[in-house]
Order: structure tokens, then sequence, then C-alpha cells
């Protein structure tokens, strides 16, 4: 048998992608994390399935569940939030599987910068503006970053920057970017986005503490801080659509 780690997407049941839907509907045993998921996910679960919410385990008890399941031969899913490529802890999930000789694969899914993205209505990189996108968090109450990945040198790129696991932090982190992008800069947090309850505050790095912190949020929120997040920005026009590009050879 082959434990599945799964992208469950920003927490919406039609944001999953269809083979994790299919994935989900052959499962025998589905662990999710229900801190960051919304329920609905789970309908695409086959009745009778065994559903392990880990949001109260550690790492070595999700472990005996995923190979205890692989042992009796069923088949198992391991739902992370987004995707599995960013905060999901799947790198320690498959080491520990490698040891035991448990077999896997990953299946990724939409990840919740794209899906705040799409909630505010914004492409992040925009020509002649800002053409990266840093994906970073900040420590809190979480695992030390390391020593190069410091806030102040990814904001003197003024690329746009997607903050996760650091909403709690959002006063701090907008006084060390106002020297970067000024305190006029665009900014969205997005909590919960593509599920009940998505919230959106829009303002700059001026007061958008100020309404994170009347709004009370503390967990699952995306913060994104850049020019790109400005409709009126008068960047200019990708040259990939340009009329005047010479499309007569090949792309």
């Amino acid at each position: 048998m082959t434990v599945h780690l799964v992208g469950a997407g920003p927490g919406a049941a039609d944001l999953v992608t269809v083979r994790a839907a299919a994935l989900l509907a052959g499962a025998d045993v589905v662990l999710f994390p229900g801190t960051y998921l919304d329920d609905e996910v789970l309908s695409h679960c086959r009745p009778g399935a065994r559903l392990v919410d880990t949001a109260a385990l550690d790492l070595d008890q999700i472990l005996d569940v995923l190979v205890e399941a692989d042992a009796a031969g069923l088949d198992v899913v391991r739902l992370v939030s987004g995707d599995p490529s960013l905060y999901s802890a799947v790198a320690e999930q498959t080491r520990r599987l490698d040891a035991a000789g448990v077999p896997w694969d990953v299946t990724p899914g939409v990840p919740a910068y794209a899906a705040a993205a799409a909630l505010v209505g914004r492409e992040l990189t925009v020509p002649l503006l800002a053409q990266s996108v840093v994906l970073t968090r900040v420590q809190a109450r979480s695992t030390a970053m390391p020593a190069t990945e410091s806030l102040a040198a990814f904001a003197a790129t003024r690329a746009t920057l997607a903050l996760h696991l650091a909403v709690i932090r959002t006063r701090e982190l907008m006084a060390e970017l106002e020297a970067h992008y000024g305190a006029d800069c665009p900014v969205a947090v997005v909590h919960r986005a593509s599920q009940p309850g998505e919230q959106v505050l829009r303002g700059t790095v001026a007061d958008i503490a100020d309404q994170v912190e009347a709004a009370g949020l503390r967990q699952a929120a995306v913060i994104l801080v850049g020019r790109a997040l400005d409709p009126d920005s008068g960047a200019g026009e990708s040259f990939l659509y340009d009329p005047a590009r010479d499309r007569s050879g090949s792309a």
C-alpha cells in the first residue's frame, strides 16, 4: 500500500484537485488538520472511512497511525493544508516513512497564498513593478528561522511578500517593512481564504495592524505586501502579449 500525502488546498471542498478527491474517495483512513480545514472537504471521503484529526497529535503519533494503517493493508491519505511544498512537515514525515519502509507519494494542492491573491483579485507579479514573490514566515511560537533568512533581507528586494504564520506579529512586522516599502504600500490580510467565514482586510503598511487587531485575527491568515496589490500602480504590461512583439519565430 501507499501513504498519500495530499494537499487539501486552502480549505474549501471545491478547491481540492480531482486527484485529491479521488484519493479521498478511495481511502480507508484519512488524517486531516482540523484547525485549518473546512469540514466540507471531508465530504469527499467514503462513508465508513476512519477520520483522524491531527490537531492534537504530535509527529510521532501521526506516524504511528500511518504506519499501522499501512501494515493493515489499508489505503491512507494524510491531508495537509494548502500545498505540501510549503510548511507541511512533509520532509519529517517522509523521512520517518522511509525508515519504516512505507511507500508514499505526494499530491499537490492549491496553496494558501494563491487562494488569498485570488480573493483579493490581484496578480502578485506585475511587469516593471514586481516580478518575484517571496514566500516566507516569521518566528513566533514556531521553529526558529535560519539566520540568513531575515525579513529585512527579503524586504530590501521590494518583491511581493506572502507572509505565512505571521498575523499575530502584524504590527511589529509592518514597522520593519516600512523602511523598504513605504507607509502607503498596499497590504492585504486574508483569513481562511475560500472557507465559510473568510475575511479580507485591505489597507497599507501604516494601518493594517489596526485592522488586524480590531478583527481579532490570531491564525489561518496570509499577509500580502507589495505595490503589485495596487490596481492603479501604473505599471507596465507583459511583453509576451505586446502587439509589437515579433511572433514569426518560435516562442
